[in-house]
């Protein structure tokens, strides 16, 4: 297999990914998978969360493509490991630089602050339904987020925290 064909997989996987994340957070995560994902919506002092266990299921299916992939198939080989640099980049910019669970520091400007804006008006609503931003990396602008989430709370579609609503 040739390198322009490795980078294009990995590539095609990395970025698709997120895709899948905003996918599996607005309907696994916020649908019938909430019972794991609420108490990383509500404030605690735990190292580990329920919602960590999605990254444990996650992981186990890609461990299994790589599997499969070293006996059968080098392309998809190549697609799991963009989906783990996909789920390092993921740890490090929600769980490290949104959550900091691994350090502290608050960006004052440009795209990740923007990120850490984004994922703190999706953490506005209180509850599962409703709610904006349920990529991970891909952030859009926190003002036309704040106004999707005023709307959603005008029409009774989310129940937001009125702090955040400004």
């Amino acid at each position: 297999m040739s390198w322009i064909a490795i980078t294009g997989i990995v590539f095609v996987a990395l970025v698709g990914m997120e895709f899948f994340a905003w996918f599996a957070h607005k309907y696994i995560m916020h649908g019938w998978g909430w019972r794991w994902h609420r108490d990383h919506h509500e404030p605690h002092d735990k190292k580990l969360e329920k919602n960590d266990l999605f990254a444990v299921v996650f992981g186990t299916i890609n461990a299994a493509l790589y599997i499969y992939g070293a006996l059968y198939s080098d392309a998809l080989w190549w697609f799991a490991l963009g989906i783990t640099l996909y789920g390092i980049i993921y740890t490090l910019v929600h769980d490290g630089l949104v959550h900091q669970r691994y350090w502290r520091w608050v960006p004052k400007k440009g795209y990740a602050k923007r990120l850490v804006q984004a994922h703190k008006l999706h953490h506005a609503t209180i509850g599962q339904h409703g709610g904006v931003s349920f990529g991970f990396v891909f952030a859009r602008n926190p003002v036309k987020l704040k106004a999707e989430l005023k709307a959603q709370w005008k029409a009774g579609l989310a129940q937001v925290r009125e702090a955040d609503l400004g």
